[in-house]
């Protein structure tokens, strides 16, 4: 029975999991056929290690495909004689698993000695490539675990002074190399020697952009979700819910296998929209070292926590300017991405997981809301009028002395601190990205299968107001809901602390509105 997998290498015999091989041919007619070493940098369960292993897949039958990781391999960079030495065990090994003639394999079985070890791999490696039948490649998984070494660099030193020599036609060599990791080796900031300032000093300069999206689709989703269907027996609306997968995902492989894992195991196997999010709310509630990475990231850069802190909780809008080293570090770590040429947050997911870190800080302390949740549910359900008139009493009588700067700048996480215990375990909520101005942001909360619309905006007078209104309208529209809600921060001194209830002629749609 196949299953949906979270950890290690997926394995399409016993996983149900995303069909690769359009990108696996794509990698192989545009990189490996011409001849290019590249690297497949992604964030950390990408499917970097199941892609490597189905391009393996694809590549054993044009090529001789030597397949190593350096996983395991710390004690390898004792001394450059150690390193040299374990890349030969493990070339030897994978030489005898390809069944390579037994003369070839005892040539690379001896043991490099003397002054000079890495020339002496390096003529074993031309050796190789003129012996072998086919084309050699070579593969390289967790490449960026010491590619801050000195020796690791030495290495890739040698295989850019035989590519260029092979470009010439005066060396045999590899016929194209890959490394798989987190960090773009070519761009990593190394120290040669330790009393030295780190400084870009890469010698991966021979190696093209690997520019794949390994993201999945909402198709590719669909496809996976048509062979489980085919499997099990399962009826469901595939196209509906790979898309409803890929909304909170944007296809990052590791989020899409949680979702469905959860449904399949721990969800009755129920396939509908409303499941996708009741598993997108445990996903977010669970302990796994993919989010455990985010926080170690976001924590130990604090330019790049900077970064997010102004895009969620400040609403700024940031142009995409990888060459920013902070930028450019989120991205590498899969949080931050392009829209249309600005800068987001990579999928709902983590934004959502971004939210909640954030506001569980130091700022959470601060704007501590003790409320018991409980007098907000009514039968089951939120009755989210009376929480945003508490909402509105707290604001009226804790923050109606803070200065116009303060509450434009903190009256969403205001409000985000204020619901989140109310809502916690039986709901969730996420903020609209294309709402996230300077003026408004959409808040959508889910609870107990029905969804609360609520605009947050800033207030510049009735004619701003009315477009509120309006853009809040389309939105429900969009949304399919009847009701919405409209939070206005007001910062006139003499502002009145209203409530209204306003039926839209236009859709007959209610809006309940409050100003702050």
């Amino acid at each position: 029975m196949k299953r949906f997998n979270i950890t290690g290498l997926c394995i399409p015999e016993k996983h149900y999991m995303v069909d690769l091989s359009d990108k696996v041919n794509q990698i192989t007619d545009h990189y490996i056929s011409q001849g290019a070493y590249f690297t497949i940098n992604r964030a950390r369960q990408f499917g970097k290690t199941t892609m490597i292993n189905a391009l393996e897949t694809r590549l054993q039958e044009d090529y001789l495909v030597i397949s190593i990781s350096l996983e395991a391999a710390d004690d390898y960079f004792a001394t450059m004689n150690t390193f040299v030495n374990g890349l030969v065990m493990d070339i030897a090994d994978e030489l005898r698993r390809n069944k390579i003639d037994e003369r070839i394999v005892k040539e690379w079985d001896a043991t490099i000695e003397g002054e000079f070890p890495l020339k002496m791999l390096g003529r074993k490696i031309s050796l190789l490539c003129a012996q072998s039948p086919k084309a050699v490649i070579l593969m390289i998984d967790e490449a960026d675990k010491s590619s801050d070494n000195q020796i690791f660099l030495s290495f890739l030193g040698m295989l850019r002074d035989k590519f260029l020599k092979r470009e010439k036609g005066r060396d045999t060599t590899f016929q194209s190399v890959i490394l798989a990791g987190i960090y773009n080796v070519k761009n990593l900031k190394i120290k040669i020697r330790p009393e030295e300032e780190k400084k870009y000093n890469s010698p991966w300069n021979i190696a093209v952009d690997f520019s794949m999206d390994m993201s999945f689709s909402a198709a590719d989703i669909s496809g996976m979700l048509v062979q489980y269907s085919s499997e099990t027996g399962i009826v469901m609306d595939t196209t509906v819910i790979g898309e409803q997968i890929y909304f909170y995902t944007n296809g990052y492989p590791m989020l899409v296998s949680w979702l469905c894992k959860w449904i399949d195991e721990n969800g009755g196997r129920i396939w509908t929209v409303e499941n996708v999010g009741n598993a997108e709310k445990e996903l977010l509630k669970s302990d796994n070292t993919l989010f455990d990475d985010i926080v170690k990231n976001v924590e130990s850069h604090k330019g790049l926590r900077k970064i997010i802190t102004g895009l969620l909780l400040h609403g700024l809008h940031l142009p995409f300017v990888k060459s920013d080293p902070e930028i450019n570090l989120g991205v590498m770590f899969g949080l931050l991405s392009e829209k249309d040429s600005e800068l987001a947050i990579a999928n709902i997911v983590f934004e959502t997981f971004l939210y909640n870190h954030l506001i569980s800080g130091e700022l959470q302390a601060q704007y501590l809301f003790r409320s018991e949740k409980n007098q907000f549910v009514e039968d089951g359900q939120l009755n989210m009028e009376q929480a945003l008139s508490k909402f509105q009493e707290i604001m009226k009588a804790e923050y109606r002395k803070e200065d116009a700067a303060f509450i434009e700048r903190e009256g969403r996480l205001l409000f985000l601190c204020f619901m989140k215990p109310i809502i916690n375990r039986k709901g969730s909520y996420y903020v609209e990205p294309e709402t996230r101005g300077s003026t408004r942001m959409d808040v959508v909360i889910s609870y107990c299968g029905r969804e609360y619309i609520i605009e947050l905006k800033i207030w510049h007078g009735q004619q701003y107001r009315q477009k509120g209104l309006e853009q809040l309208e389309e939105y429900l529209d969009s949304r399919n809901c009847a009701n919405g809600y409209l939070v206005s921060f007001n910062f006139n001194e003499k502002k009145a602390y209203l409530q209204n209830k306003i039926v839209l002629e236009k859709s007959n749609k209610e809006i309940f509105e409050i100003i702050v």
